[in-house]
């Protein structure tokens, strides 16, 4: 047996509730996200960052105002309304950490505890059963945990422990759990049966691609899943439990589009497809599992995220984003695809601003790139920035972003490309950079640099570049192996010493990231020539270097001994390192600290002068 009962785990003592809402016309505008309807579709949950910091709201769909939860001082990241319509479950990160906690409250406020992610592991929530208030945890540390919390008593029913391992879902008599095993970009699914503890692999090993994405259909007698273990682009399959020998069948797929996520109705009728594009706009459209027919629907924004589904079925709602157009969450009737606003009144926008322009070019051994390029006001050449996105599994899209505009409004242009390892361009293309193909995604930036100077957008001498996380990790591994290109860099919680990453990182973080960097013993001679901190000797440009100080994923001390090292060589440089942040930036005030540092690092060091944004 497998399955062991634990006790209800004593919680923390609560924090104070001291997160008040404001009066309306006090409070900054704010960006809406992650929404959490409640099951008949009449309120909607959802985080704000309003008043400072990310927390949680609810709003009745047809009320003029908001009221705010008192979930505490601590950062919100992602939330969920129960089934039966009596609990909000809300992931936490205290001090803004990658280690986060699952509490529990009432709609009304009342009841506030914490269920799960007790000491060092850290809690995600797959979802709920369908018809209590039973959650679908992992809990993570050394080892994935899936786990079955009561939310009404806090009992937790424990399902199976292993190595990188998820808990997706569960059938609604807990007899069979879904899990998802591997490292990043090699994931599988597995079925569990709960009772004996037998496990067995679903989609058969092709030898390449990713699950990453799956849930049981109605019945419990198949598993739908996103994967792109068949095709090129991701796609939505359907896996038969009763023929096992059977090749799952394709649902939805498209020759144009990657399938970026899915959000199925709690009955599992339906879904809602979020499509992701060349470049990176999305597409939804809804999908009728009953007769096979896919709808497209309107999008409200460039880039859509955060789909699903009232319990009720009634109600589909999302966030909406653009270049200019700062996260809102929006509501869209499935029968009719006819979408609303939550919040009432004229569409927001975040000031002026300019819409980038999606740019294609060629890395040097020929490879497809492309990225968004921003321009200033007036004729080029201007003073550029090269923007580096995360990940390296994100990718760059035409979203919210203040930075960009901040620098744009200096005069300075912004081209934030998709190197290789970025995702929404298929699986091999995410797969490029692994191990030593990391060389080849240092030298796309080069070849973003060469490109910038020969079309006229750049101004040689006059080239930045900046980023955060992997995006910090390549500033400086481009600065180190390409010295003269650029003339400023920063880097934004970017890994410098691969060694001193591996060693200090969260453990399910190490053993998820060798498919991607490598294995520090297996590959360490690999890993030493492409940590930047190795070759550090030949940076000699001044570069700012930015780290939350609880960031426990690329840990603070991966930025302080670049600044050390460049310090010993009187190489200019700063070093800002902002306290109660983890690897995200999530209070305002810190966010809009990191974007002033920037802005003026930038142009200071690239000579801009300033231009009127038209």
């Amino acid at each position: 047996m497998s399955v062991r009962t634990e006790v209800p785990r004593t919680t923390r003592r609560a924090r104070p509730a001291s997160h008040r809402p404001a009066p309306p016309s006090l409070l900054p505008a704010g960006e809406d996200f992650a929404p959490a309807p409640s099951p008949d579709g009449r309120r909607v949950a959802f985080l704000s960052d309003r008043a400072g910091t990310p927390g949680v709201w609810v709003r009745d769909v047809d009320a003029a105002e908001a009221v705010a939860l008192p979930t505490g001082d601590e950062p919100v990241l992602a939330l969920s309304w129960s089934p039966d319509g009596r609990w909000l479950a809300c992931v936490i990160a205290p001090g803004g950490a990658p280690r986060t906690e699952l509490w529990v409250l009432r709609p009304d406020g009342s009841r506030r505890s914490q269920v799960a992610g007790f000491g060092r592991r850290s809690a995600a929530l797959a979802g709920w059963l369908a018809d209590g208030a039973v959650m679908a945890v992992t809990e993570t540390d050394e080892q994935g945990r899936a786990v079955l919390v009561d939310a009404d008593t806090g009992h937790r029913r424990v399902l199976a422990e292993g190595d990188l391992l998820t808990l997706l879902d569960v059938t609604p008599d807990a007899s069979a759990a879904l899990l998802r095993r591997g490292p990043r970009n090699a994931r599988w699914l597995e079925l569990l049966d709960v009772a004996t503890g037998v496990r067995r692999r679903l989609i058969p090993d092709t030898g390449r691609g990713s699950t990453d994405q799956g849930w049981f259909g109605p019945d419990a007698t198949s598993v739908l899943a996103r994967t792109d273990a068949f095709s090129e682009l991701a796609a939505l399959v359907r896996v038969d439990l009763t023929r096992p020998e059977q090749t799952p069948t394709r649902l939805a797929w498209r020759p144009d589009a990657e399938l970026e996520h899915v959000a199925p109705s709690v009955d599992g009728h339906r879904a809602a497809l979020l499509w992701n594009t060349y470049g990176g706009r999305s597409e939804l459209s809804l999908l009728n599992f009953v007769d096979g027919v896919q709808r497209a629907v309107g999008a409200p924004g460039e880039v859509l995220d955060d789909a699903v589904f009232a319990a009720g079925g009634d109600l589909l709602c999302l966030t909406a984003q653009g270049p200019v157009q700062p996260r809102e969450v929006w509501l869209v009737d499935p029968s009719t695809g006819v979408l609303r606003p939550l919040r009432p009144g004229p569409r927001r926008t975040g000031g002026s601003g300019v819409a980038p322009q999606l740019v294609d070019l060629r890395a040097r051994d020929g490879l497809p790139l492309s990225g968004w390029l921003y321009r200033p006001s007036g004729p080029g050449p201007w003073p550029t920035a090269i923007s580096l996105h995360g990940g390296p599994e994100a990718q760059e899209r035409p979203g919210y972003n203040p930075l960009f505009q901040a620098l744009v409004a200096q005069g300075v242009a912004v081209f934030a490309p998709n190197v290789r390892g970025s995702s929404g361009f298929g699986r091999s293309f995410v797969a490029a950079d692994n191990l030593a193909g990391r060389y080849g995604a240092i030298a796309d930036v080069a070849a973003c640099a060469d490109f910038l100077v020969d079309s006229g957008v750049a101004r040689p001498g006059q080239l930045g570049c900046l980023g955060r996380s992997y995006g910090g990790y390549l500033v400086l591994a481009v600065l180190v192996n390409f010295p003269g290109l650029f003339a400023a860099g920063v880097a934004e919680c970017g890994i410098s010493d691969f060694r001193t990453f591996f060693a200090g990182t969260e453990p399910w973080i190490a053993a998820a990231a060798v498919s991607k960097y490598g294995d520090p013993e297996r590959d360490g001679t690999l890993l030493r020539d492409l940590s930047p901190l190795t070759h550090i000797d030949r940076l000699d440009v001044p570069v700012l270097l930015i780290h939350g100080a609880n960031d426990t994923n690329v840990p603070a001390g991966e930025s302080a001994q670049v600044a050390q090292a460049l310090a010993a060589r009187d190489v200019p440089h700063g070093h800002l390192v902002l306290a109660g942040e983890g690897h995200d930036f999530l209070a305002r005030a810190n966010q809009e600290a990191a974007r002033t540092a920037t802005t003026a690092w930038l142009t200071r060091h690239l000579a801009a002068i300033a231009s009127t944004v038209g």
